[in-house]
């Protein structure tokens, strides 16, 4: 039997900016609820939510108080579950945000380690043992606390310096406040994390995305105890809860994947050269034709062949640490990217908003966004009053709004045809419809050299053989080709054609095609 993920299309939702259901401007839980058959009507059937737990939302609820609490502006526990439920009903899953490697300063754990006498959270965290000794200078380690508790010692951060983060161990240790990978305290912050995820599990979550997953183990160099640890937790998820997925946040599939993750994400960070097709002074789905996809894809095989051909990475239209994709490419080159994105092995994720090119504004930082502020506004759902988000007063919105007169708008976009939400919606059909082009069916690169277009891959399983063709370029172009057309299965901007060994595709057009 097939697992749920290999006909997964996920949609990320930032809580704050979703939809307000009870018009305090901010989002909550029931507004998901509410749009659960939107979000299936376009075609996604699982969902990613960002942290909704308690928080003092320093870092936007990545700054953990309490992991098995709803935060009240969201609603409740029993909300969550209510939300799990309906979407179970309309056969969608649903992820939770989880933030293994820090908590907020907050957190009732913390507190207690700030205690000058020792007590049983005296190791959940990484801790000198003096005032005077820094912990900053160590890998995997962003800054420290130092001087502001009546603890003697600094205490490590992860992020921000509301983040501290917790002590799963270094691989090697060289001092002697460096706890190892399997003192008590490692072992405990881990067992707790444990208990945390099984919280939701029982209650009705599909599984997690993992926030910063390469992180945890201090000291960590090459990531080797890192990985085993995730493959601890897998075998956990094994026992207890063999259906759900865990899906990292780390970048290195090759790593990730070995450590027992079903998925990793490509970031807009690191060696994958994501940004380079969609986020770039000259994105390759750009129509001036001036991008590169080469070093993209010749990482992505290097990627693909180290973990056994799984195909299980993920390449995401945007998320809320980016800019939004819209700020780069506009709608019509949006449809060839999306062409792209659904038709790639591994899942897709589609950014709130993303399905309507919402844009990228320059915004003052809320919660810690900074610049990413920009990329986290509320969703524009209709012309109404704030564009129908929520019914309260504009200035209590959790951002401000784009204030552009074509500012585009879910209603809208859903009432014509032609429009980027459709073009969507079809590709996703089509995605479902075809094995081959789903999470796990094979992937060749047929055709892909620097600085030149188009790019061309084979998608196959048992059954069928199907060629996608992107053009995203205002040029019309060919490449050698040595399979022969059977059936065109879907096509946008022009028709490709195959004569004596030769792929000929118009500018801005993208295709899939059955070939024999």
């Amino acid at each position: 039997m097939k697992h749920w993920l290999e006909e997964s299309i996920f949609y990320e939702i930032y809580p704050q900016s979703f939809y307000d259901s009870n018009d305090d401007g901010i989002g909550d839980i029931q507004g998901i609820v509410e749009k659960l058959d939107y979000i299936k009507s376009l075609g996604c059937n699982a969902l990613w939510l960002n942290p909704c737990y308690m928080s003092p939302f320093g870092d936007a609820g990545y700054d953990v108080a309490d992991y098995c609490q709803v935060a009240p502006r969201y609603g409740t526990n029993g909300d969550l579950e209510h939300l799990f439920g309906e979407a179970h009903k309309r056969e969608m899953h649903v992820i939770l945000d989880f933030v293994p490697g820090h908590t907020s300063t907050e957190h009732p754990w913390f507190r207690e380690s700030c205690k000058a006498e020792p007590n049983p959270y005296w190791g959940r965290y990484i801790w000198s043992d003096s005032i005077w000794v820094d912990v900053a200078d160590y890998e995997g380690i962003s800054g420290s606390l130092r001087g502001l508790y009546p603890r003697n010692g600094s205490v490590a951060v992860n992020f921000f310096s509301n983040q501290p983060a917790l002590n799963y161990g270094f691989a090697n240790p060289t001092e002697p406040w460096q706890s190892t990978i399997d003192s008590p305290e490692a072992l405990g912050t881990r067992q707790a994390m444990k208990d945390a995820m099984r919280f939701w599990l029982a209650k009705g979550c599909d599984g997690f995305r993992v926030d910063m997953a390469g992180s945890l183990i201090k000291n960590d160099y090459g990531s080797v105890e890192t990985i085993k640890l995730w493959q601890d937790m897998r075998a956990f998820f094994d026992r207890e809860y063999p259906d759900a997925v865990l899906i990292s946040e780390w970048g290195e599939p090759d790593k990730s994947l070995m450590g027992g993750f079903h998925m990793d994400f490509l970031l807009h960070y690191g060696p994958s050269h994501y940004m380079d097709l969609f986020r770039c002074e000259h994105p390759f789905f750009g129509r001036e034709g001036k991008g590169d996809a080469f070093s993209f894809v010749e990482t992505y095989q290097k990627n693909y062949q180290l973990t056994n051909k799984k195909g299980m990475i993920c390449i995401p239209s945007g998320n809320h640490d980016m800019e939004r994709i819209r700020k780069y490419l506009d709608c019509e080159e949006l449809k060839i990217a999306y062409a792209f994105l659904l038709s790639m092995p591994g899942v897709p994720f589609l950014y709130y908003g993303d399905e309507i090119g919402m844009r990228h504004l320059e915004l003052p930082s809320v919660e810690g966004g900074y610049d990413r502020t920009g990329a986290r506004t509320p969703m524009q759902w209709d012309n109404g009053k704030n564009y129908g988000f929520s019914k309260a007063a504009g200035e209590m919105l959790y951002t401000a709004q784009d204030m552009s007169e074509d500012a585009p708008v879910v209603s809208g976009q859903m009432a014509e045809p032609d429009s980027l939400w459709h073009e969507i919606q079809k590709l996703a059909v089509i995605r479902r419809k075809y094995p081959a082009l789903c999470a796990s069916g094979d992937i060749e690169f047929v055709y892909c050299e620097k600085e030149k277009y188009p790019l061309v891959y084979l998608r196959s399983d048992a059954d069928n053989k199907i060629l996608v063709a992107l053009n995203p370029g205002g040029e019309d172009v060919s490449c050698a080709c040595p399979y022969e057309m059977e059936k065109v299965i879907y096509t946008l901007g022009g028709e490709i054609k195959i004569e004596k060994g030769v792929l000929y595709i118009p500018g801005e057009c993208a295709a899939f095609v059955s070939v024999l």
